[in-house]
């Protein structure tokens, strides 16, 4: 898959289909859109286009307000997986934010030679929202490209959105959210030393470094922990463990791997969430918190196993 910035590195292509959009999570919806756009330019001998944004707009517009769902390599695996060749990676800057739909078009759309372009079904290009889909189809009408809008995926009696992955995702409910996504929720991180504190009741855990996507809600968790290709079965807490006096304003994400003696530290893994197990609470002592812990292994394990 070829990355760029740069419109000017796919000038070559006698003409183009392009689908646009942020893309963050890469859910059910997306990939529908992506997959469709692709089919089309296969069928009418098109190269296609996808053009993307970094950072997410929503983190220049409302910088305090927005955490992205995926980290920006893992939305490129992602959409590498789907068959995606090129992407045209904006940077996305107030100057940016300010352009109306038709310099957009005439800044990045035309000198792709667009075709024809494919949207998801609430897409909007431009300062406020202002280029909806009859200002695109207008557009197309004046530049000699046709706009096609595809209906939402719908799942389980609802729309398939980021918005809705989100609320999912921050009330714990991540099966929920892999029904949507089409795969298991995660994020990845460097394993770090802790404080120990494990260990010292039997469970010992691996520590990540907190990672810059949003984190589900404070909990226990079934997760599957990946290294490479090894897969390790684990339960993770994602909160400020209170038996011990967490800080309130810190929240750690903690795994132990039943049976795994491999050392981790200083490497990357990747945290799968399976199931919710229950709450983060606090227990009078360590000898409570142990007992529970073991309740928790053996159910996530017969989770995980299934």
């Amino acid at each position: 898959m070829y990355i760029t910035s740069r419109v000017e590195d796919f000038a070559s292509l006698s003409g183009a289909g392009v689908t646009i959009g942020n893309f963050d999570g890469v859910h059910l919806g997306h990939q529908a859109l992506i997959r469709h756009s692709l089919a089309m330019c296969r069928k009418n001998g098109l190269g296609h286009v996808l053009i993307t944004f970094s950072p997410h707009p929503r983190r220049v517009l409302a910088p305090h307000r927005h955490v992205p769902l995926t980290s920006r390599e893992r939305r490129m695996e992602l959409l590498d997986a789907l068959g995606v060749q090129r992407v045209l990676e904006l940077d996305f800057t107030p100057d940016m934010a300010a352009m109306s739909a038709e310099e957009f078009t005439r800044g990045f759309l035309l000198p792709l030679g667009i075709r024809r372009l494919v949207v998801g079904y609430d897409f909007t290009l431009g300062k406020n929202r202002s280029g909806s889909f009859d200002v695109l189809r207008g557009l197309g009408e004046q530049f000699g490209f046709t706009v096609e809008r595809l209906e939402p995926v719908q799942l389980d009696d609802g729309i398939v959105s980021s918005t809705r992955l989100r609320r999912m995702i921050t009330q714990g409910d991540v099966r929920g959210a892999s029904r949507l996504l089409g795969y298991w929720y995660g994020f990845s991180g460097e394993v770090a030393h802790g404080d120990k504190r494990g260990s010292r009741i039997g469970y010992p855990t691996i520590n990540l470094a907190r990672p810059e996507v949003l984190l589900p809600d404070n909990g226990v968790y079934a997760t599957f922990v990946r290294r490479g290709e090894d897969c390790f079965k684990a339960v993770t807490n994602v909160g400020h463990r209170p038996t011990f006096g967490g800080d309130t304003s810190d929240i750690t994400v903690e795994s132990f791997l039943p049976g795994v003696t491999v050392n981790l530290y200083g490497q990357k893994v990747f945290v799968e969430f399976v199931d919710r197990l229950r709450g983060e609470r606090r227990f009078e002592d360590a000898g409570q918190l142990s007992a529970q812990i073991a309740l928790d292994v053996e159910l996530a394990c017969e989770m995980l196993e299934k």
